[in-house]
């Protein structure tokens, strides 16, 4: 049987040790921070990042990986591993180009290297929701999964995977162009906490709290509403410089959920541009979802 090989970027935010112990590949997006060209995770940092966010005068530009970035790692991926199978996993089409750019890399590569077969997924969604589905599937190629079964367990998560998050202010995803269907939560009062999430691939509002206590009793009663009091989930709690905050949504999920596997991850500067320090929230799927 083949070896299947795992893609994907840097905006899963898949923090480091899963990386290294599940051997994900993964390219880095592009940072504009005025005339400086950054590379997410390789030439600027999350904490030097998030230090100097909020001094910024003004907001820096994201821009995704290009199809040379992707044949590039393709073809690393062939040389270093043998594989002759690829799936190459996406964050929502509808918030950046990266599943565009590796659909274009994976024509390339059909033509330069034709026993080489790529799939290219698009998640529909961002952060460690992208993130969970890149896992699942390096898990299942170490298991010796084939590629038609890879894929069929990340599609299989894309509609049960979510999103919830809350921050102080959404000026950065307003600025940033990524608002989505949320943008009425932008003009509310600064005491009003938004709750966002995802749906069909566009950032949605969910709801809206008086305190961050308060907000993430609301994400809790959410996920209830999907699995059930103490129902199972694999849950990835995801901040952007508030590690603080984790713990304080950690405990309330906890004691009303039976989380079967729990991940904590920083969110790279790449999706920080759009998010902003402070932001806390969640990413989850019921925990019986892959049986």
């Amino acid at each position: 049987m083949s070896k299947v090989a795992i893609v994907t970027d840097s905006c899963a935010s898949i923090p480091e040790n899963f990386l290294e112990s599940l051997n994900i590949y993964w390219v880095p997006y592009y940072i504009h921070r005025g005339k400086e060209v950054l590379r997410d995770l390789v030439t600027i940092q999350r904490d030097a990042f998030y230090s100097w966010l909020p001094t910024a005068q003004e907001l820096p530009t994201t821009a995704s990986p290009g199809p040379g970035d992707y044949l590039t790692i393709y073809s690393q991926v062939v040389e270093e591993t043998g594989a002759e199978q690829i799936v190459s996993i996406h964050m929502t089409s509808k918030g950046s180009g990266a599943y565009q750019a590796a659909k274009v890399a994976q024509s390339m590569i059909s033509e330069t290297l034709p026993d080489i077969q790529v799939e290219v997924i698009d998640t529909l969604n961002v952060s460690m929701c992208h993130g969970w589905m890149v896992i699942e599937a390096a898990r299942a190629a170490l298991a010796g999964k084939s590629l038609a079964d890879i894929v069929e367990i990340v599609r299989r998560m894309v509609p049960v995977t979510r999103m919830i998050q809350t921050a102080d202010t959404l000026k950065y995803l307003y600025m940033g162009g990524r608002i989505g269907r949320a943008k009425h939560l932008v003009g509310t009062l600064l005491n009003i906490k938004p709750l966002i999430s995802m749906e069909d691939g566009v950032i949605v509002p969910v709801g809206q709290a008086r305190s961050r206590q308060r907000a993430y009793q609301l994400m809790v009663e959410k996920i209830e509403e999907v699995v059930g009091y103490m129902g199972k989930i694999k849950i990835g709690y995801v901040h952007a410089a508030a590690p603080q905050e984790v713990d304080k949504l950690r405990a309330l999920v906890e004691n009303r959920l039976d989380c079967v596997e729990t991940i904590i991850a920083e969110l790279t500067p790449a999706l920080g541009v759009h998010t902003g320090p402070g932001t806390a929230g969640l990413c989850f799927y019921p925990g019986m979802t892959l049986d």
